[in-house]
């Protein structure tokens, strides 16, 4: 971790957490370990800080808190020229320097990937918030723009996964490729065999990606416990969960709570 991103000494206030994806940015306020409100903005590199300030500044507002009752941020990214930007929006809109996750940054986890540093620090973050509430091993499926699962053995150790590409990349390469085939509502259709083209469009993406997951959760469990609990997230997994039959719980803020407890592991040191 480099002098700039070094952690901030403890700061009263409300925590900006932000964690910036390739489709979609999440961020949460959290006023202690409560989270007082989340939004989700469209990932946007060619945004210029002061334009991420105002749309924050307004969301805030539009759920109750003022930018001023910000005293301390967080933040990962697994789009690095957005750092920068972020870090700029920190310090001009909110008067904050930004615990910025990554190598150097307390987790509490270790991490047994061949290289490390090649882990998306939102996989870590939702190991850490998953190990804070489920005892291990863990599975975690998050369905976003990739379909990503994480294994946590039973020592609470990170030991890597698998990434696919998520339900609608997959989609819009099929619907973009494909000069026959239109853009459809990615739902569930009434079975698999479809009788017409959406239908069975809909039947290979939705029941394709259900049993992608019900099959890598089971490799899963053979490698590292049957006994695993796995835990979904991402703006997939309520879409599939009750046809995969395979998750234990749905975590839809995983990646908020865990840059909570990254920032609280680094505030107190």
């Amino acid at each position: 971790m480099t002098e700039h991103d070094a952690p901030e000494p403890e700061t009263e206030g409300l925590l900006l957490a932000i964690d910036i994806g390739n489709t979609s940015i999440a961020v949460g306020v959290f006023d202690g370990e409560e989270i007082a409100a989340t939004f989700r903005v469209a990932t946007d590199r060619e945004n210029f800080p002061d334009e991420y300030s105002v749309l924050f500044s307004n969301l805030l507002r539009s759920r109750g808190i003022e930018p001023d009752e910000v005293g301390a941020a967080i933040m990962s990214s697994t789009v690095p020229p957005l750092v920068t930007t972020f870090q700029q929006v920190c310090r001009d809109q909110f008067g904050v320097k930004p615990i910025v996750v990554g190598a150097g940054v307390r987790t509490g986890i270790r991490v047994l990937y061949d290289n490390p540093r090649e882990v998306g620090p939102d996989r870590i973050l939702h190991a850490v918030a998953a190990l804070d509430k489920y005892d291990p091993p863990l599975v975690i499926v998050d369905l976003g723009t990739a379909a990503v699962f994480d294994a946590v053995s039973r020592n609470g150790d990170y030991l890597g996964g698998a990434i696919a590409p998520g339900i609608g990349l997959a989609s819009e390469s099929l619907f973009s490729r494909a000069a026959m085939l239109h853009r459809v509502k990615i739902e569930r259709p009434d079975g698999p065999v479809g009788r017409n083209t959406i239908h069975s469009m809909q039947s290979g993406i939705f029941f394709g990606y259900v049993e992608l997951v019900r099959g890598m959760v089971r490799r899963f469990k053979e490698e590292i416990g049957e006994e695993a609990v796995v835990i979904g997230t991402g703006g997939y997994a309520h879409l599939i969960a009750e046809e995969a039959a395979c998750f234990g719980a749905i975590e839809p803020d995983l990646n908020l709570t865990g840059l909570r407890l990254v920032y609280e592991a680094n505030r107190e040191h």
